[in-house]
């Protein structure tokens, strides 16, 4: 069969001992017989390093930080989540703001510890490892790299999200990308723990080669997908998320009138299916699932 290795970072793979080369977000291919027990790891520089076999029960239930994505004629292993090799205590940044103390450390993977009386140590991602704390009306932001975090005094992480922080002050408002082709953001506004309103902006027009990945990411996010759609069947725009089912992303083939859904089979298992549409006039006029 035909396995696909892809790397959140860039990481020596080695097949039973055989160093095969680099990979990381760009696939690389190779055909294996899961039969054989295939002994694999996939090696960042600084990380522990994941070792697994590639054998039929883990075509089945991957382990923890694996990723599996079935496609039509092949299956794609996805790495992610490395520990940093060093797991040594190491302060990042201290700070307090009257009587709260808050210190970000890094033990392999970087932690927040907020002390107002009671101490509570919450997991943090490497975007956080610098970050500017301040206390806002809700309780205290922090924000990092393209991240921020609405932490309440008790402790409790009420918003934590990727990113750009545009007011912190009695109400909070922030733009969330969700990396699609139009660059769609939501627009955020919290305020006394609250969610008072959100708002979703593009970014870009679609073009020619994005009409079909725009369609099935509008219907994902919950937009009105009637846009992209020709008047033949304009008037099933309301159905057409329940006509594709619960898919959590879109992928684009080597053809423009084929387009993948990524659809979630079991924790860390993943099933790619496709569909062909057909475009009148610049605008969808039929989807067709392939069988």
């Amino acid at each position: 069969m035909k396995v696909y290795f892809l790397s959140e970072k860039p990481s020596a793979l080695t097949l039973n001992g055989i160093y095969l080369g680099m990979i990381d977000g760009f696939e690389r291919s190779v055909e294996l017989n899961p039969d054989d027990n295939i002994r694999a790891e996939i090696a960042p520089d600084g990380c522990v390093p994941l070792r697994f076999t590639i054998d039929q029960d883990f075509l089945f239930s991957p382990p923890p930080r694996i990723q599996l994505y079935y496609t039509d004629c092949a299956v794609a292993i996805f790495a992610f989540g490395f520990l940093r090799e060093d797991q040594s205590l190491s302060v990042r940044q201290e700070t307090r703001i009257g009587s709260a103390r808050f210190t970000i450390y890094r033990q392999g993977e970087v932690y927040l510890r907020y002390d107002n009386g009671k101490q509570h140590v919450i997991p943090l991602d490497d975007r956080f490892e610098k970050c500017e704390i301040k206390e806002i009306n809700d309780g205290y932001l922090l924000t990092g790299a393209n991240a921020f975090m609405l932490l309440k005094r008790d402790g409790t992480v009420f918003v934590r999200s990727e990113g750009a922080v545009i007011e912190a002050g009695r109400t909070l408002k922030a733009e969330i990308p969700f990396h699609d082709a139009m660059g769609h953001t939501v627009l955020s506004e919290w305020q006394g723990g609250e969610l008072l309103s959100s708002s979703i902006r593009a970014r870009r027009s679609p073009t020619e080669t994005t009409y079909a990945l725009a369609l099935f990411e509008s219907a994902n996010i919950g937009l009105d997908p009637s846009p992209y759609l020709h008047e033949k069947i304009r008037g099933k725009a309301d159905s057409l998320k329940e006509f594709l089912g619960d898919y959590r992303s879109v992928v684009l083939t080597d053809r423009p009138e084929r387009v993948g859904l990524v659809y979630e089979r079991k924790e860390r298992v993943f099933d790619v299916r496709y569909f062909r549409i057909t475009v009148e006039d610049g605008k969808i006029s039929n989807i067709t699932p392939e069988e």
